[in-house]
């Protein structure tokens, strides 16, 4: 269903609900505000990144279930950037007429990775091998079937790795099962990769399907350091990534932009490794180097509009600027000046107050004019430092 044509009233802009008001709600925002629309936010925060861009914040938590219902009173229509979000509180909304993208249903897929790899697998789409698994007989039945190491996944609330424990033998097995105590969880057959990849992919209302580049992602201790457009893979590989993505995208029918994170095995099979109904840590990079970025796409398809497929104007490379171990709270950030020294480079700094280990503090992009992106990389993270705030 359309829900806006081609007209535009200043009286009466589009209001946009967005549950989670991080980096990615703040960017979505930026992109919203680009279009005369208003946003509301809900977050638990009141001053979340978002709240310098929208125009109101709702204080709550992302399963409050009345918080949303509250949103949905001020609002045309509702998305999300944190899969955190209430998948029954959105899924009445959308019964008694409300618009949420993606759907409901789509989010209550994707938010348990067990029922995300269940499905794809229904579909026929290619996933690591994986078991529920609900006592420690049963863990230890399914390691040896999969042989060492295998990968303990908490189902639900974890991201950036933070749901995962490498199992590298049967004496690490009640050690981790203690380290998701009372949660559900899964087993998934370690995958012996060469490279992690991921692809933006976005569906409108009307069925129109359309991506952006494959590119390659390289990964810190579970979290996403760089990201590096496009990726360094073969022609078959490319083919293979997108044809997934595509298949996954019909077989979910959810409207927006997705990300979907990949494996190239040894022999360059691709699996899907896990998909995020929303922007995307990996898709920053589309806002300076393709014709059209995530953030855009994303409001394109939610309102249904048309999504030409995007183009790669520029080779690019994504560095996340995370905090550092050891340090909590207030923080500097140093290097700025010698950063944006480098051709091509740009800043966004997400504007949160305090930092801790591993948190994203923002990111730089840069338009690669040389053939080694990971040289550049590393010239950002030696002058780019977070300090405590003295």
């Amino acid at each position: 269903m359309t829900l806006y044509d081609d007209k535009f009233s200043v009286n009466k802009p589009i209001k946009l609900g967005i549950i989670g008001g991080g980096q990615l709600g703040k960017m979505l925002a930026m992109e919203a505000k680009r279009m005369s629309m208003k946003v509301v936010i809900l977050d638990p925060t009141l001053n979340c990144p978002a709240s310098s861009i929208s125009d109101k914040v709702i204080e709550g938590s992302f399963s409050d279930e009345q918080k949303i219902y509250e949103l949905a009173k001020e609002v045309d229509l509702i998305t999300y950037e944190i899969e955190l979000a209430n998948a029954t509180a959105l899924d009445n909304l959308e019964r008694s007429g409300i618009q949420v993208h993606p759907s409901p249903r789509t989010l209550s897929i994707i938010q348990n990775k067990y029922r995300q790899k269940k499905f794809l697998r229904e579909n026929n789409i290619n996933v690591p091998d994986f078991e529920q698994v609900l006592d420690e007989d049963q863990v230890n039945k399914v390691c040896s079937e999969f042989g060492y190491p295998v990968l303990l996944k908490a189902c639900e609330n974890s991201y950036d790795g933070r749901g995962n424990y490498l199992i590298r033998s049967s004496n690490e097995i009640k050690t981790a099962l203690e380290y998701f105590s009372g949660r559900e969880c899964m087993l998934e057959k370690f995958v012996n990769f060469k490279k992690e990849i991921s692809i933006m992919i976005a569906r409108n209302t009307s069925g129109c399907i359309s991506y952006f580049p494959v590119v390659e992602n390289i990964h810190e201790e579970h979290i996403l350091k760089t990201t590096i457009a496009p990726a360094r893979i073969s022609g078959d590989v490319e083919r293979k990534a997108i044809d997934l993505a595509v298949r996954t995208m019909e077989s979910i029918k959810g409207s927006g932009i997705f990300g979907i994170e990949m494996f190239v095995g040894e022999d360059n099979e691709v699996l899907i490794n896990e998909i995020a109904p929303r922007p995307h840590n990996s898709g920053h990079y589309t806002i300076e180097a393709c014709s059209i970025s995530q953030f855009e796409q994303h409001i394109r398809a939610i309102l249904d509009y048309p999504m030409p497929q995007p183009s790669l104007e520029s080779e690019a490379i994504m560095i996340n600027i995370l905090g550092p171990a050891g340090l909590t709270g207030p923080y500097v950030l140093s290097g700025i000046r010698e950063t944006l020294a480098l051709p091509g480079a740009r800043i966004h700094l997400y504007g949160k107050e305090d930092t801790k280990p591993k948190r994203k503090l923002g990111h730089v992009t840069i338009l690669i004019s040389d053939n080694d992106p990971l040289a550049t990389r590393d010239k950002v993270e030696q002058y780019l430092i977070v300090q405590e705030a003295k």
